[in-house]
This record gives structure tokens, sequence and C-alpha cells, in this order.
């Protein structure tokens, strides 16, 4: 714990780099009126270029001469982090001492919480972030929840705790980047503790099909779910994707794009061929269905993929209640396709959840997880135990983080 009497500065900076690799989030955020959540006071996003994109996510899935690349990776993200951090500051007319310190999550690029030695690999040098701002740096979070047993992730729904601290109802805030996962907060009263885990894929597999076959599209994803809606969901295909074995793992549970991505895509494809290339049309009512693999195209699988994120989504919410309120946030927020799927899907298994956008409460839901990291930062300043075994699987609560002088 800091002296804060010794502190110049009145803000922390939150930094979050996500599994879509698309670019930095940071939060400023207020942590003075303590009697209240916290508030943010500007924000800033710097996106990443092709080349960053291509370069983190290349980190993804074992190949040559990692080590060289993910550490070199590691001091040219932390660079690309200190220059967003001091355009913030210039676009809020501030310095490094107004600053308590920064909270860097860093960008995740293998997260492997299973097997006899799991592990986690955040990069974004930390210590080299505090030399190029002149900021204390907080950081390395997920490290001592695993070292205590625990999946490392996801650590957000203790922030998300603080947010609604003052609500009576059951709350889920769902959040859908790359991958999804959600936090359940139960009604006041009830027997049931704080949740939360990564329910599958969120927008990686959208993101990953669509650049395959939109190779020069200036965009790197499916804007708005347009392309998606032009397909057919094939429900045999996303059937078999709701058979995976981690959308069927009980919680706790986490998960990253090194799981997720276009290989496991590929995969499953292929088995969906072998199981459907065998059946022949077979007729019914007078109507001809061809089951054949060539009648699925591109688009379709786009289709079935936007279905297969709605639905392990819903499934997971409905598993734990039927009422209650449902807030989005993340970069699925912008995916109306995605929202509109997620609303019919929840309507259908359970009428009373309501599904909103957090900006509703007036909380940025793009900005959101920026302002968590802004948040652990702060409990690791004053020790205050900011992890959820009942959400990672730890052992124990503990503070997470460690502190990096300039």
């Amino acid at each position: 714990m800091i002296n804060q009497q010794k502190v110049q500065g009145q803000y922390y900076i939150g930094l979050m780099s996500g599994t879509s690799a698309d670019g930095i989030d940071l939060a400023l955020v207020d942590f003075s009126q303590t009697d209240k959540p916290p508030i943010l006071r500007a924000s800033f996003y710097q996106s990443y270029s092709h080349t960053i994109t291509k370069q983190i996510t290349s980190l993804y899935q074992p190949d040559t001469n990692e080590v060289d690349r993910a550490f070199h990776l590691d001091s040219k993200l932390a660079h690309l982090f200190a220059q967003a951090i001091k355009s913030l500051l210039n676009q809020e007319q501030l310095t490094p001492d107004d600053i308590i310190a920064i909270g860097n999550h860093g960008q995740t690029i293998r997260h492997r919480p299973s097997g006899n030695y799991p592990f986690t690999l955040q990069i974004g040098c930390c210590q080299t972030l505090a030399m190029l701002t002149g900021i204390r740096v907080v950081g390395q979070f997920r490290v001592k929840d695993m070292a205590l047993g625990g999946q490392g992730a996801p650590l957000v729904p203790i922030f998300h705790q603080q947010l609604f601290r003052q609500s009576t109802h059951a709350n889920f805030v769902v959040n859908i980047g790359g991958i999804a996962n959600i936090t359940y907060l139960p009604a006041q009263g009830a027997k049931q503790t704080v949740l939360g885990f990564d329910t599958g894929p969120g927008n990686a597999l959208l993101d990953d099909w669509f650049s395959k076959h939109h190779p020069n599209s200036e965009d790197k994803f499916d804007k708005n779910g347009t392309w998606a809606s032009k397909g057919q969901e094939n429900h045999a295909l996303l059937t078999q994707f709701l058979q995976d074995n981690y959308i069927k793992e009980v919680a706790p549970k986490s998960t990253g794009r090194e799981y997720f991505h276009l290989d496991w895509l590929e995969q499953q494809l292929a088995v969906f061929t072998a199981s459907t290339q065998s059946q022949y049309e077979t007729v019914a009512n007078n109507v001809v269905n061809k089951v054949a693999n060539k009648t699925l195209t591109a688009v379709d699988i786009q289709a079935t993929l936007l279905a297969f994120t709605a639905h392990s989504i819903s499934d997971a919410i409905t598993a734990l209640t039927l009422q209650g309120n449902v807030y989005l946030c993340g970069g699925g927020v912008h995916n109306n396709a995605l929202v509109n799927a997620l609303k019919e899907r929840l309507h259908t298994c359970a009428n009373s959840l309501e599904l909103s956008n957090i900006q509703s409460l007036n909380i940025d839901g793009d900005i959101l997880e920026a302002m968590a990291f802004a948040w652990f930062a702060y409990a690791f300043d004053h020790g205050f135990k900011s992890n959820l075994p009942a959400v990672t699987g730890a052992r124990a609560s503990c503070t997470l983080g460690n502190s990096f002088n300039p």
C-alpha cells in the first residue's frame, strides 16, 4: 500500500488491449469520492496498424521463433502504450504528476489455465512503460490468482460488483470482445454468489471468418453483422458447435484466442463434412432436403457463427436465472445483427430477462474494461482483495498485481 499523502496525482489510468487485438483503450478514472462508484473523467482509443494486429494474433498459437517475436513485441507494445498515454495526457492537459498509477492489463497472447503447470502471458512490458511515461505502473494482475490455483480470469466481475452495489435486482454484465464473458450479480437476499466466466467466442470467429473471405476489405470485421445477415443459419452445424468441450464445461472456466481461432473452425467444418458426406438427399412431405456439405456456403457459416455466439451467451445466462437485467458492453454491442440474435434468443428462453446496452446506465461500455484495470491499480495501492475465488477457482482471495517504478 502506498502512502497517499506523498502522492501528487489524483487520477489512475486503466489500460486494456483485448483479444480482438484492434487497439488500445485508456480510461482516466477518479477515485476521490470513496463513498461512490469511480468516475470516468476521460477516455482515449488508439487503433493498431494491420501489421501490429497480425504480429499479436500470430502469437496466439505455437509457431517458429516465438520467444524472439513475443518479447520484441513486448517492448514494442510498451512503446505504443506510452505514446497513447502521452496523447491522453495532452488531450486532457495533464502531466505525469497528475497520475497516481497506470493499471496495465497488457495484451494476452497465451492463456493456458488447465493442466499440470497452467500459465498466462500478457505482453506490453510494465517496467518499460513506467520508464517511458515517468508514471508508476501496476500490472501482471493474473499471475497471483493462478498461483493460488485459479484460472486467472475473468478478473473484471469484482469491478462490476462495485458498480452495481446499490442494485437490489439480479444483473448480468455481458462483455462481447474477441471472447465473450459474463458477470452474474445475484439479487440482494439470493442464496447465490457473484459468478463470472468466459462463455466462448464473442467476435473472434466472426472476425476470423470474415477476414478470410474479405481479404481486401478495409474493415477487419463484419460491420453491423451485415454479411452474416445475408446467410442462413445451419442448425446441424450450430448444434455441433454447441457440443464443443469448452462450451459444455462448467465454471470456473476461462479461454482465449489460442482456443477459439480459425484452425478450430476449420477442424469443426472438416468434422461436419465427414459427418454429412455419406448422407444423401432425403424426401419428406415431397420436399427435397439437401444435407450434403456442398450446400453450406461461406455466408451461411458466418450466420451460424453469429448464432453460436448468441446461443452460448444466452444458454450461460439462463442456466443461472430466468429473471433480471442483462447489460451488454464491449465491441460486440456495435454488431446489430448479433445483439438482435441474442435478444431474440433470451426472450425465447426467458421473457423476464431484459436486455440493454450498459450505456443506458451512463456507463461507457467500450471503455469499461479499461476502467476496471484502473480500479485494480487502485485496489493494489489500498491493499483491497481484488480476486473472487468463486469466479476464478482460486484457493483464497488476494490483492492482485505488482508495482513497477519509473
